[in-house]
C-alpha cells in the first residue's frame, strides 16, 4: 500500500473508475486546481481536507484515510455499509468512545 497520503489520493484520482475531469465537475473544483493540489512536488497549492473527503465520497475509496490510519498506528475498518448511511457521510456524526473513533469507519489503535 502507498505511504503518502496524497500520492494515494492522485492514484484514486488518475487511475480510478471515474475520469480525473468529471470527478472535479462532481466536486466542484476546475479540473486544473485539482490536479495541482494533487502534486506532492508543488508547495504553493495543498489538498484540503475538505477536498479530500469530496474525493472519498466520490469515489468511495478510503485508501488515503487508511494511509493515514497505519501512520497514526491506528486500524481502520468499516462498521456500516455505506449504502445504509443517510445522506452519506456528512449525516453520520463522529463519536469518540475511549480509544476508539466511529465515524462511518471504526478506527482503532494498533
Amino acid at each position: 500500500m502507498e505511504t503518502n497520503p496524497i500520492v494515494a489520493v492522485r492514484e484514486i484520482v488518475i487511475n480510478g473508475k471515474k475520469p480525473a475531469k468529471l470527478l472535479a465537475q462532481e466536486i466542484g473544483k476546475p479540473y486544473s486546481t485539482m490536479m495541482r493540489e494533487l502534486n506532492q512536488y508543488d508547495d504553493k497549492a495543498k489538498l484540503g481536507v475538505e477536498t479530500l473527503m469530496d474525493i472519498m465520497k466520490a469515489t468511495g475509496d478510503v485508501t488515503p484515510l487508511q494511509v493515514m490510519a497505519e501512520q497514526l498506528g491506528y486500524e481502520l475498518s468499516q462498521t456500516a455499509r455505506q449504502d445504509t448511511l443517510p445522506d452519506g457521510w456528512g449525516a453520520v456524526q463522529p463519536v469518540l468512545k475511549g480509544r476508539r473513533i466511529y465515524y462511518d469507519q471504526e478506527v482503532r489503535r494498533a
